[in-house]
């Protein structure tokens, strides 16, 4: 297990690096924001992109994946939901706010660099194929969602421009579009163009990580943690349980796709929920508070899912 953990550590410690820095006043916390916004504006697209418009479609975009990886997010999504609502008596809102961390996995700075540290950069294609609809999909649930729990909710109309309006004005999910589009089409790009967004993408995870560390040091955990000790355990327990169980023992998923579907799905929730909760004004405390306790907690929690990966799978 120590092993395990020492492959998950490197990935936590540049967090980690971050927060520190951040919160000691080593490292300025105005630049923080110019970092992520190099980072999720430019580095991970051009990452994402690059990666999408080399991945073999028909080989990596399988509907069992898929169902294994999102039937577990919305299960989650219901279950926070649900608890935040029945279980804490939070209003409809805030309840959404917390199903959304609940949803709302770090696929991209986390589960990338997990996945790449413990089994390579070749076994992230199934990544890329989860990713590419992720900010979508999860977009689209949590602000449907929020538009009918709100009591001064929209039409369906407008909630259905307002969520398209946030799936795609969102840089990692144009990007993703972008490249979907170009593999489909073979559209051809320059070499030189190609290895320049190639040396931009190189720097995303770093720079991502580094960030997330920094853009944490600045919420504060609140005294109440009923409500982010439920979501963080759906999110880094039930969650990969579900996407383990349906991709290997239901659909027979081959290994690497049965290791990056349990993965992601194990993986935190991600500042898009603080985003999501604070674009609501609903229950920011307790998101604040879930995404940097799920965070520290990954560390344990994902190592211990490489663990049974390697003992379940060979």
């Amino acid at each position: 297990m120590l092993d395990v953990l020492n492959i998950v550590l490197p990935v936590f410690l540049v967090v980690g690096s971050g927060y520190a820095l951040v919160r000691f006043g080593l490292f300025p916390e105005a630049a923080v924001g110019a970092l992520m916004k190099f980072a999720q504006s430019v580095a991970v697209p051009c990452l994402l992109f690059m990666a999408l418009i080399r991945l073999d479609l028909g080989a990596n975009f399988d509907p069992a994946l898929m169902v294994s990886f999102y039937s577990g997010a919305l299960f989650c999504f219901a279950l926070g939901y649900l608890a935040a609502r029945k279980g804490f008596g939070r209003r409809p809102g805030e309840s959404v706010a917390l199903g959304f961390a609940a949803l709302f996995s770090n696929s991209v700075l986390l589960g990338l660099a997990v996945t790449e540290q413990a089994y390579g950069t070749a076994a992230l294609a199934p990544n890329f194929a989860l990713i590419a609809i992720h900010a979508p999909f999860c977009y689209l649930v949590g602000i449907t969602a929020m538009e009918i729990a709100r009591a001064d909710g929209r039409s369906g109309a407008e909630t259905a421009r307002i969520a398209a309006t946030a799936m795609f004005r969102n840089p990692i999910t144009m990007a993703s579009a972008a490249g979907l589009l170009a593999n489909v089409t073979g559209l051809p790009l320059p070499e030189a163009a190609a290895d320049a967004a190639d040396m931009i993408g190189r720097a995303a995870l770093p720079a991502a990580l580094f960030g997330l560390g920094g853009v944490l040091s600045r919420y504060r955990i609140r005294s109440t943690l009923g409500e982010a000790l439920t979501i963080t355990a759906l999110s880094t327990l039930v969650h990969p349980a579900i996407a383990f169980t349906l991709s290997h023992h239901v659909f027979a998923l081959e290994p690497g796709f049965v290791r990056s579907a349990t993965i992601m799905a194990a993986m935190a929730p991600g500042v898009n929920a603080y985003m999501f909760s604070s674009m609501y004004q609903r229950a920011e405390g307790e998101v604040a508070s879930t995404v940097i306790i799920a965070t520290a907690v990954s560390v344990v929690t994902a190592s211990g899912w490489i663990w049974v990966l390697a003992h379940m799978l060979g």
